[in-house]
């Protein structure tokens, strides 16, 4: 049946080595399992919902990944806009954590709408790389504040605004020191490197009794205090409609960019450099985004982790069907994850950081009109802690730029039109 199924033979695998694959995979994606609930527990989310709303979350987007679209991808709730959610929409904005998984559920089901028509590869195409870069290289600089100020090392100051905290504290040496930890880890070429990171400085913060014992396995938590409270109607006001789009362009850059890697790492393109499937690809990344909207969790996304686990042999969807299982399995592993510190989780956010920030080498700074707006975007998003400020600032930028420096034919209509939107959203506000 799984021959069938997922063409084992065809793809030049087997049962065993689709299954360490997936065991490999998930290895490497399951720090999310205690990031993601600790980032939005700071929103107001039940910490035991927000943990079995990513497991489900995460399993559900596995699953479907691997069913239909027969790849060997993992998808788990995203880094970055897990952050953009608790501190840029809930804390930032003042937004109701209802309210901020109801702009998630909506932007999930334009992704849908999106992903469904062939207008999804015209609107991806037609967006300059350079916006594109700046966005997930934003991110990085807005999750690496994030993770400084999490692990105390950076602090509020009325007169320079920011300054250093107190760097002695065992805290902050533990965040630096798990920081330290998971880059020699990576670069040693160990599997799992932010999990063995975030659980080590966790131990030793039990072991000096800053954190207490919590214990390790219990029957799952309630879903309840999450399951269906995202507020629809609040994400449909005029003056959520920003947010929505800001969403929707990450969600619909990220996973594109992320898919396209995967392929390319995987041999999976044909031999236009296209990926095949790709319709089912992302309608699996959709389709995961509104249901963990449902659930009680931030964007799920597909994670660029998967090609560890393509290099351990995975070809088919077998493999994120593995992943998928032991997400559901991880479900009665709560109190492990509810004992995880924020100076453990803040590690993880500045290698995250570090990694999306490398979308800076891809943009042209030779030329001016592609760099200029590319970094009003980055820089916007950091030091006003609103990604979606920054995807505005950028693309308002980039079309006045190219239109009054005569470059008026570079900008295309979905970058015109996302533009108008957020004057639009401007004026409202």
């Amino acid at each position: 049946m799984l021959e069938r199924y997922f063409s084992l033979v065809a793809n030049g695998t087997t049962v065993r080595r689709e299954i360490l694959a997936g065991l490999t995979t998930f290895l490497t994606m399951s720090a999310i399992l205690f990031v993601n609930p600790d980032i939005l527990s700071q929103a107001g989310i039940d910490h035991g919902a927000a943990f079995v709303a990513t497991c489900v979350a995460a399993a559900v987007g596995s699953l479907i990944m691997g069913l239909l679209a027969n790849y060997p991808i993992g998808q788990a709730p995203g880094m970055g806009i897990n952050a953009f959610f608790t501190f840029g929409l809930v804390k930032g904005m003042g937004l109701s954590w209802q309210v901020a998984l109801g702009c998630v559920f909506v932007s999930g089901c334009l992704f849908v709408l999106v992903s469904g028509l062939r207008i999804r590869e015209w609107f991806v195409n037609a967006f300059p790389r350079s916006l594109k870069h700046s966005i997930a290289a934003g991110v990085g600089l807005f999750v690496a504040l994030l993770g400084l100020s999490t692990a105390g090392i950076v602090v509020g100051n009325p007169d320079t605004l920011v300054a250093i905290g107190k760097v002695g504290s065992p805290q902050a040496l533990l965040a630096m020191g798990g920081f330290v930890l998971m880059v020699v880890l990576d670069k040693l070429g160990v599997r799992g490197a932010i999990l063995i990171g975030i659980l080590a400085v966790t131990a030793v913060s039990v072991a000096l009794g800053l954190t207490p014992y919590g214990g390790v396995f219990s029957a799952p938590p309630s879903l309840a205090p999450t399951w269906l409270q995202a507020d629809i109607g609040g994400a449909l006001q005029s003056a959520t409609l920003g947010i929505v789009l800001s969403l929707f362009l990450m969600d619909l850059f990220e996973t594109s960019g992320t898919l396209i890697a995967i392929g390319e790492r995987g041999g999976f393109l044909d031999r236009d450099g296209k990926l095949p499937r790709l319709k089912q690809a992302m309608l699996a990344d959709s389709t995961a985004i509104t249901i963990g909207a449902l659930l009680g969790t931030s964007s799920t996304t597909s994670y660029l982790e998967s090609t560890t686990g393509i290099a351990a042999g995975g070809r088919t969807g077998l493999t994120a069907v593995v992943i998928g299982l032991l997400f559901l399995l991880s479900l009665w592993f709560a109190p492990l994850a509810a004992m995880i510190p924020a100076h453990a989780t803040a590690p993880a956010l500045l290698f995250v950081a570090v990694l999306m920030l490398r979308s800076l080498t891809h943009i042209d700074w030779d030329d001016m009109s592609e760099s200029a707006p590319a970094i009003a975007c980055v820089t916007t998003m950091a030091y006003t802690f609103s990604i979606s400020d920054g995807i505005a600032f950028g693309v308002i930028g980039y079309v006045l730029i190219k239109t009054l420096s005569g470059q008026w034919h570079q900008v295309s209509l979905p970058i015109a039109a996302v533009a108008a939107l957020f004057v639009l959203r401007f004026c409202i506000e």
